[in-house]
């Protein structure tokens, strides 16, 4: 095949299952349709790999389906849209902003955690760091729970 990549080959070059490409394909998430040789087998150019390693960054970012076919749909519209377009991705943008938030909000309590931990291995007093009730370490212990 000279004129195009395979089915394996694209999925090679965007990670996604042979299976999750005829899947996009049906749920209409290709931007453009897949060209067919004779004989059926699909033909993918360049511009299909770009669309769908975009694609999967949507996925990858948690956006849905439905919102990444909404977004296909808008883009195969052509021009005129592109304030819905930019709707959006400014709507996915802010998900993943709060989504980030969190995480950093995550990261800092188990580093917090971590050094904790570490300082206390490093100074032999990790020993009843979680005891729980009374008793020894329970100091430690509430320190080691905030």
């Amino acid at each position: 095949m000279t004129d195009g990549l395979s089915i394996g080959q694209v999925a090679e070059r965007t990670g996604l299952s042979v299976h999750a490409l005829r899947f996009y394909e049906r749920e209409g998430i290709l931007a453009d349709p897949v060209r067919r040789e004779s004989n059926g087998r699909r033909i993918y150019t360049e511009d299909d790999v770009d669309w769908l390693q975009m694609c999967v960054r949507f996925r990858s970012s948690g956006m849905p389906l439905e919102t990444i076919r909404r977004y296909t749909d808008l883009v195969r519209q052509g021009p005129g849209n592109e304030r819905d377009r930019l709707a959006l991705l400014q709507s996915h943008q802010q998900h993943i902003r709060t989504q980030l938030e969190e995480l950093t909000e995550c990261l800092n309590v188990i580093t917090y955690k971590v050094d904790y931990y570490s300082e206390a291995v490093a100074s032999g007093t990790a020993e009843g760091l979680w005891v729980g009730g009374s008793g020894a370490g329970t100091q430690q212990a509430a320190a080691a729970n905030q």
